[in-house]
């Protein structure tokens, strides 16, 4: 059996993330907008882990992979 594709993998990682991002901020919103009976800073955190999560972490995630020069 051949060894998976490194780069593979690490793409299906970033996507994961974004999507976890994503889940995470719709949630936060639904808080915010009281459709989930949760506290106010409950969505609040939620977004602000969302955001992070779909924006921030996948780039350092792709510097932390990037390959070195040549």
């Amino acid at each position: 059996m051949s060894q998976p594709d490194p780069a593979r993998q690490r793409f299906i990682a970033l996507q994961l993330m974004r999507l976890s991002g994503a889940v995470f901020a719709l949630l936060g919103l639904l808080i915010v907008a009281r459709r989930v009976d949760m506290p106010i800073a409950a969505g609040y955190a939620f977004l602000v882990v969302g955001f992070v999560d779909l924006f921030v972490v996948p780039l350092l995630l792709a510097k932390r992979w990037k390959s070195p020069p040549q």
